[in-house]
C-alpha cells in the first residue's frame, strides 16, 4: 500500500489525507512499489499514463492533457551526437507537465476543491493548467516584481495571482501559511508530483528499446526533474528491466551554483548561495530544499555536478535556434552543460538531456537575446 514516509524520523502517512509534510517538519517521500510489463506498454496511447501500474494514483483517476511520450532526437552537442528529449513540447510548453498531472490527478481523486503553489514559471503553468483540467481552483503566489511573461499563462488557464512582496523566499513563506487551509500543489514538498517527472527516464528507456543510457544530463534548481529521473531509473532497475542507473549529470548557472559548490566541497549538504541574475532564471534556486537528497542522487550513480558561465548559456541558446529548435534560456543552461560534458566523454558512450521548456515562454525577450 502507497504511504508518504518522512525522510528524517521514518513516520509514514496515509496518502488519502492531504499532507505536504511531516509533523516534525520533515521532507515526504512515497513508499511505493511499481509493477511494469513492457510488452503490455506498446501498444497504449502515447501519453506518461502509458505506464500507470508505475504510477501512485489510482486506476481510474487519470487526469490528462495529452502530455507525454516526447520525441526524442539526436543533437550535435559539444562536437558529437546527444539525444535530446524534446519536453518544450509538453502542452504548458515544459517538463513540469509530467509532475503536475500525476500530482493533481491524486489531488483531484481525494477531493481537493483548491490548491495553492508559490512558483511564477514553468510549474505554475503546469499546475494551473491541470487544475483547469480537474476544476479545481487554483492560487499561484509569485513575487510582486517578477516580469509578466509567464504570469500570463498562469492567468490564462483561469489561476487566481497572489503577489508577495520581498524576496522568493517570501513567496514561499506566505504560500506555506496558506496551507495551513489549502491543498499546497507544490513540486518541491509534494512526492507525487517526483513520480509524475520520472516517466521521463521510463520513457527514454522506452525509446532506447528497453535499455538505459549512460548518462544522463539534468537541470538542478529544485531538482524535480534530478529527482524523478533518479527515482524512475532506480525503480526500472529494481524490476529488472535495465542493468544499472544512468550517471546523472546535475548542470547549475555559474552565478546560482549551491549543488555545485557542495560536490566540489565534498560536503554532504547544501549551503544557500547568493544568486546573481542570470539567464537561467528557472534554475537559479539558492537554496533547494531537497538539496542532500540530490547531492545523493549525483553521487551514487557516479555522476556529477557542471557550473556553466551566462557566455555558454547565450552560445547553446543561439545555437539551437540555428538548428531549429526554440527554447527558452534556462533550457539553453542545460545544453551547454551537456555540450560541456559530451567534449571529454568516452566514444560511444550514449549520452541523453533535454530541452526544459519552449523559448515562446520568453517571447517578449527573444528578440533582445538574438540580437544582442
Amino acid at each position: 500500500m502507497t504511504r508518504f514516509v518522512c525522510r528524517d524520523c521514518g513516520l509514514d502517512f496515509d496518502v488519502m489525507v492531504p499532507r505536504w509534510r511531516c509533523d516534525c517538519g520533515g521532507l515526504l517521500d512515497l513508499d511505493f512499489t511499481p509493477r511494469l510489463d513492457p510488452d503490455r506498454v506498446a501498444g497504449r496511447p502515447a501519453t506518461l499514463w502509458r505506464y500507470r501500474e508505475a504510477l501512485p494514483v489510482p486506476e481510474g483517476a487519470e487526469l490528462t492533457l495529452g502530455e507525454g511520450f516526447t520525441p526524442m532526437v539526436e543533437v550535435e552537442l559539444g562536437g558529437r551526437g546527444v539525444l535530446v528529449k524534446q519536453e518544450q513540447l509538453f502542452p504548458t510548453g515544459s517538463y513540469k507537465d509530467r509532475g503536475a498531472a500525476v500530482m493533481m490527478a491524486m489531488a483531484a481523486h481525494i477531493g481537493v476543491t483548491d490548491v495553492v503553489e508559490d512558483s511564477s514559471g514553468n510549474a505554475g503553468c503546469a499546475v494551473s493548467a491541470f487544475a483547469a483540467k480537474a476544476g479545481i481552483r487554483c492560487r499561484i503566489f509569485v513575487p510582486a516584481d517578477n516580469s509578466p511573461g509567464k504570469l500570463g499563462q498562469i492567468e490564462l488557464y483561469g489561476a487566481e495571482l497572489e503577489p508577495v512582496p520581498g524576496s522568493r523566499e517570501d513567496t514561499a513563506a506566505a504560500c506555506m501559511a496558506a496551507a495551513r487551509d489549502h491543498y499546497y500543489a507544490s513540486h518541491v514538498y509534494n512526492p507525487f508530483f517526483f513520480h509524475g517527472t520520472k516517466t521521463f527516464a521510463y520513457e527514454v528507456v522506452e525509446q532506447l528499446g528497453w535499455k538505459g543510457p549512460d548518462t544522463v544530463v539534468l537541470p538542478a534548481g529544485n531538482g524535480t526533474l534530478l529527482l524523478g529521473a533518479h527515482i524512475g531509473f532506480r525503480e526500472l532497475r529494481d524490476m529488472g528491466l535495465i542493468e544499472r542507473v544512468p550517471r546523472l549529470v546535475a548542470v547549475q548557472s555559474a552565478r546560482c551554483a549551491p549543488l555545485c559548490a557542495a560536490f566540489a566541497a565534498g560536503a554532504d549538504t547544501v549551503d544557500a548561495a547568493i544568486s546573481e541574475p542570470t539567464l537561467a532564471e528557472g534554475i537559479a534556486i539558492g537554496l533547494p530544499m531537497r538539496g542532500q537528497q540530490m547531492l545523493e542522487a549525483v553521487r551514487n550513480t557516479g555522476g556529477t555536478c557542471l557550473a556553466v558561465s551566462e557566455q555558454d548559456i547565450l552560445a547553446a541558446f543561439r545555437d539551437a535556434g540555428r538548428k531549429g529548435y526554440c527554447i527558452e534560456p534556462t533550457s539553453a543552461a542545460v545544453a551547454a552543460g551537456a555540450a560541456q560534458y559530451a567534449r571529454d566523454a568516452a566514444p560511444g558512450e550514449t549520452i541523453v538531456t533535454m530541452f526544459t521548456g519552449h523559448g515562446l515562454k520568453v517571447g517578449d525577450k527573444l528578440h533582445k537575446l538574438v540580437s544582442d
